[in-house]
Parts: C-alpha cells; structure tokens; sequence
C-alpha cells in the first residue's frame, strides 16, 4: 500500500481528470453506426493533444487505448470495426500516463434507447459506486467498501462479479490493496491517510459467473446477459473520500444532471 501526500494526489487529479474528459469526448459521438475503432483512434489522440499517454496501450500487450467491453462483455474488451446498434450500452474503460501518475475510469454508456430493464441495471451499478466510496475512509477495511456494494446489487437482484476487481493507483496502474466489490465488514487491510483507488463495481443483470473469450482478453457473463461497469478514482484526504476523477464532462455531453459526486468533490 503506497501512500499519497497531497501534493501526488493533485498530480494524480489532473491525470484522471484527463481520463474524464477523454470520456467526456467521446460521449456525444457514442451513437449507433459509430465504429469503435475509430473511436478509440480519437481518444488516443485526445490524450495525446492533452499531454497525457494512453495508459492501457501495449500494457500486458492489450492493443487499444481503450476497453470497450458491449452488452454482455464485461471488460477488457477489444475495440473492432462492428458499428454500435441502437439498444447496446457499452463499458467504456479509459486510462492516462501523465505527471507520472495513472489515471483509469470507467463508464457505461447507452447507444440510442435502451430497454428499460437494462437502464436499471446501469443506474443501480452507477448508485452502488457512490454507496462504496462513501464506505472509502481512514480506520474502515476493504470488506467495508465491498459488502456495501454487494450488498447494494444483490438486494436488487444482481450477481456481483468475483473474478475481476479493483485496485490501488498510482505510479503503478495497479497497486495494493485490491478492492472487491463483494466481502464482509471489518475484513481486509485498513484504509490510511493518502491511499488512492480505482472503485469500480463490475454488475451483471444475471449470474454473477464470467468466462474469457478466445482473444484472451474480453471477459463475458456466463448466461450472455448484460453487463455493466463505472469506476472511479478516490483518495483518502483529511481523512475522508474525495474524488479524483469525475462524471462531469460526460454528463454534460449528454445532457444529464445530478448531484451524486458533490459529496466527494475535491
């Protein structure tokens, strides 16, 4: 676990604030007959015009800027040249390599109108992301963060993926401690003064089970059900939560207003 002093953690603002607005720009161009490859060309040269480097490209040799993970992928998926269809919603994972700090956020998208039941599913994994970081302060654990999550999406009827979790950011893109979205109260390592994280629930409207593609990196729900996934990066300041990345500039691209963050603005 390697703690931030304040000074870091502004570094580390700016660059998940880069992450946000990439996602921010290309939130008015996810649209149906967009093509996710030529999407994921722009947001590399976004970060590039913005003095960042894509942090995802070639680490672990992953081949794209982005992971653009569609209805029943959950993430890690690659982006290909199959437009998006009206009705798909797609997890849109984004990372930044700049001032030597990570940045990686997440969101998930709707392309056109989407059926009812799948709105709900996105809106209950996005409440669950707050409900977590509120849990994200100094003396609690890692159990704390994930039981409320899961507790959060089981109560409304959804499985709480196992297998892929989040993660302490920093210099590196994935640091300790991890951070399930699923556990028990008062279990695992306690949250300190500097610590930073990437939260991010990962929800499936079915089983909780996945499997991995035959690319060796896109990861699906077992019954091919959708799926979704938002994330952010918090850190611990004077004790308490505080966002360092935010939803602002895609919620203004698609015209959505909501207070949900002001608890946790820094």
């Amino acid at each position: 676990m390697i703690l931030k002093s304040k000074e870091e953690l502004v570094l580390m603002r700016e660059s998940a604030r880069l992450v946000s607005k990439t996602l921010g720009m290309l939130a008015s161009e996810i649209k149906p007959g967009a093509h996710p490859i030529k999407l994921d060309q722009m947001a590399e040269e976004f970060i590039r015009d913005h003095k960042g480097s894509p942090g995802f490209l070639n680490m672990y040799g992953f081949p794209n800027t982005l992971n653009w993970s569609p209805n029943e992928q959950v993430v890690h998926g690659i982006p290909g040249d199959t437009p998006l269809q009206e009705g798909d919603v797609i997890s849109v994972d984004c990372g930044v390599l700049m001032n030597e700090f990570y940045g990686d956020h997440a969101y998930t998208f709707e392309v056109g109108e989407v059926d009812e039941k799948v709105k709900k599913l996105l809106q209950i994994t996005r409440e669950s992301l707050y409900v977590g970081i509120s849990h994200f302060k100094v003396n609690n654990r890692v159990g704390d963060v994930g039981q409320a999550i899961q507790k959060y999406c089981e109560d409304a009827g959804y499985g709480v993926v196992r297998e892929l979790v989040g993660h302490g950011l920093g210099k590196k893109l994935h640091e300790s401690p991890e951070m399930p979205n699923y556990g028990k109260r008062g279990w695992g390592k306690k949250f300190q003064e500097g610590l930073a994280v990437a939260i991010e629930p990962m929800i499936n409207m079915g089983t909780h089970r996945v499997v991995q593609l035959k690319d060796g990196w896109s990861i699906v729900t077992a019954d091919k059900m959708p799926s979704a996934h938002f994330e952010h990066n918090v850190a611990i300041v004077d004790g308490v939560p505080k966002l360092l990345s935010t939803f602002d500039y895609v919620h203004e691209a698609l015209g959505i207003s909501t207070n949900e963050e002001d608890p946790y603005r820094w």
